[in-house]
């Protein structure tokens, strides 16, 4: 693979910045005292966890559908990775980018799952930057 063009690296660059606002913000919101939003942590998790993975396809220049399917989103990095399988639970994160955000959907987040949905996230946001970095990339 040849090394991206300045201007992938700034598009994954962004990719990466919004994921991290995700993470910080979902991690800021663990730590409040009363009514803890578990429903939205765990949306801000699916979205850095999508969001980490999709840097990495722009990163590898893999065109991907706008998709919040954090399987299909895998099975995309698998072509061009060997870490996917480590982090195949992050699979679990995809109903919280829809039933999460929108009311009727009478989904419950517990705060044991927002936390779960934060170790998920993480687990990508590891694996991908260390990816990425291996790739030539030192991850902002």
């Amino acid at each position: 693979m040849s090394n991206p063009s300045p201007e992938i690296i700034e598009k994954v660059k962004q990719w990466l910045a919004f994921a991290e606002e995700d993470i910080r913000l979902a991690e800021h919101a663990m730590k409040l005292k009363s009514n803890v939003p578990s429903r939205l942590i765990a949306f801000h998790a699916q979205q850095c966890a999508e969001k980490y993975l999709k840097a990495y396809l722009v990163y590898r220049n893999v065109d991907f559908p706008y998709t919040h399917n954090i399987r299909r989103l895998l099975d995309l990095c698998a072509e061009h990775a060997d870490w996917v399988d480590n982090i195949s639970d992050a699979k679990e994160l995809t109903p919280y980018a829809i039933t999460a955000r929108y009311p009727g959907e009478d989904e419950v987040v517990t705060p044991a799952e927002a936390n779960s949905a934060v170790k998920l996230a993480n687990q990508v946001r590891q694996t991908v930057r260390s990816a990425l970095k291996d790739l030539g990339l030192d991850p902002p």
